[in-house]
Order: structure tokens, then sequence, then C-alpha cells
């Protein structure tokens, strides 16, 4: 059997199977009508960046609501940890009520998160997401203390003793973590590790192309993007195109495209995975954090390539049958039934 992992990552004896870097986020998830939207200016499914007295307005008039742990890297790891994997994730949050929710639900799922709260700065970064009755979401968000990550809130201890670093292309934006990100990929190289990326955002890899290619060749060996990013970062007209561009590297790309599933490539090796179709579509919110999930689980524990896309597809799959990012039921469940 054709296996995914170095021999260094397989036989290694490391205490994560993963370590996560990204932004620590509370979701907010509140039911709302049309006249909440109009009153705070706010355009029915579209997602936008707001300032902290912003966040704190809207978070005062939305009302009641189901809070949290989110985050994209965060929702990966918090996935690998419901699959029976070993998980750490590193993200700042700031010492008040949110703060502290953050930190209990990761923790909850069975990741290890001990990164120190910030003192002083902005608040914990939030994302206030307004479900309207005809199951329309906008989000309005905060990124607050999540994109002051800098080196020294990095402990890497921990990085060194993962055999997987996963790096959030949503962090890029900030040169803090930037730098952050570079120690932390040095410390696993050094250490014998391997380090994945997810692009995150097509309009993020727009904004930062040149330096998000010197990452990708310097040091990344796996590659997590969807058909817009990886586009975007080719700067080409086809995902033909840019799959011919990943076929060229010395990485594993794994290449989602929604409803057709996802292509994993090394090289001239090459699988077309299917969806899993487990029930009507309700939310999409997550989907390729928990493809991650499932593909880095079983990529640490060495299963070929195929069978991480499967796994990834599954989660995936279940993720999108209900509200919000992070899996309902249970995974090592799900697992059984499909899986074996």
């Amino acid at each position: 059997m054709t296996t995914s992992s170095s021999p260094s990552l397989q036989a290694s004896e490391k205490r994560f199977d993963v370590v996560g870097i990204g932004n620590a986020i509370v979701d907010v998830l509140v039911q709302a009508d049309d006249n909440l939207l109009d009153n705070q200016g706010l355009t029915k499914g579209t997602m936008a960046l707001v300032d902290e007295q912003q966040a704190e307005r809207l978070y005062a008039a939305a009302g009641p609501g189901l809070e949290t742990s989110g985050g994209s890297a965060a929702n990966t790891l918090a996935g690998i940890a419901q699959l029976g994997g070993s998980a750490c994730f590193i993200g700042r949050v700031r010492n008040d009520q949110l703060g502290a929710i953050f930190r209990h639900d990761i923790q909850a799922v069975g990741a290890h998160y001990a990164t120190p709260a910030a003192g002083e700065g902005p608040s914990t970064a939030r994302c206030l997401i307004l479900v309207t009755p005809d199951a329309q979401r906008t989000m309005c968000t905060y990124l607050g203390a999540s994109v002051n990550l800098e080196p020294a809130d990095l402990d890497l201890d921990q990085v060194a003793q993962a055999r997987i670093l996963y790096l959030e292309g949503y962090l890029w934006d900030s040169d803090a973590a930037k730098r952050a990100f570079i120690a932390a990929a040095e410390v696993m190289k050094a250490a014998g590790g391997q380090v994945a990326l997810s692009l995150s955002d097509a309009f993020c890899v727009e904004r930062h192309r040149d330096s998000f290619l010197e990452l990708v060749n310097g040091y990344v060996d796996v590659l997590f993007a969807n058909e817009m990013e990886i586009t975007a970062l080719y700067r080409v007209n086809s995902f033909e195109e840019a799959e011919a561009k990943v076929a060229g590297l010395d990485l594993v790309a794994a290449l989602t495209r929604s409803e057709l599933g996802s292509i994993v490539r090394r090289g001239p090796e090459r699988h077309s995975i299917a969806p899993f179709r487990l029930g009507p579509l309700v939310d999409t919110t997550g989907a390729g954090d928990l493809y991650a999930a499932g593909f880095l689980h079983a990529y640490s524990r060495g299963q070929d390539l195929e069978a991480c896309g499967r796994l990834g597809s599954l989660c995936a799959g279940a993720v999108v049958t209900q509200l919000g990012p992070r899996p309902q039921g249970s995974l090592i469940e799900l697992v059984r039934r499909h899986l074996g």
C-alpha cells in the first residue's frame, strides 16, 4: 500500500498528531429577522469585517445566541480530536468572557490549548452569525486579539512534539503572525515533521500571492485549497491548469471542488475522491475545515492518500448536513458506519 507520510512522520514518537496555528474566534449563532439586519445596515448573506465598537453594538442588539469556539484551524483541530487524534491548537484570545468560552469549548472536545490569554489589547475575536428564517447566514467578524498572534505566543516545544504543523492562511494578513508561522515551520522541519497549509480564502491569496508561493515552495508538505484558491495562487483560468502546477511540486495537494468532491495529488499520483452525500445540504460553513481534519487525521497515521481523501470527504459530508462548523454527532461512529 502506498503511504502518504514520510518514514520519520510515521516512526517518531510524538505527543501530538497535529498542532495548528490560527485565528481564535468565538462564533455567536443567533436566530434573527430581517428587521434586525435592516436596523443594523447589514446586507443579507454577506460577510463583513467590523471593528470592536461595531462588534459590541451588534452583540448587544442580537440578543441570546449559541456561543462556541470557532476559527478555521481551530475547527480542524477540534475535528481531529473528535476522530480520536491528539491535537493541539495555538491562537490568541484576551482574558475576557469570550476568551474563556473559546478555551473551554476547544478543550472540551479533547484538543490541547494552552496559549496564555492576553492581558491587554483588543478583546477576543468573534463572528456574529445571524440566521434568518429563510436559512440565510449574515456574518459580521471582529478579528480582535486573534490577529495579534506573534512569535512570543508560540510554545515551540509543543510544535516540535507534533508530527504535523497546520497553518491557517487567514492569519497571513498579519506580519507578526507571518513571523510566527515561519518560526514554527522551521522548528517543525528541524524536528523531522511536516508542514500543512490551508490557503483559506481566495481574496487572501490575491493579497499575498508572492509570499504564499514562497511559503509553499519553501516549507509546505501538504497543501489544502479549494478551486478558487488554487487558481488564484497560480493566476490561471482553470482548475486543470492549477492542478498541473501542483503536480510538478514535491508536496501533497488536497484540492476540494464542492459537489464535485476533491482531487488529491502527489506528483504523478492522482486520486479523484467522490463526495459523501449524507443528507440535505443545510450549511456549508466548516466543510473545508472538516475535510482537512479527516485528511490530516488519516495522514498522521500513515494511511495512503486515497484513504486520507475519503476520510476528509466523509467529515465534510457530515458537517454540511447541520447548522454550524463543528460536527454534532460522533465522528468515530460515522467512520465506523461508512468506512468500516
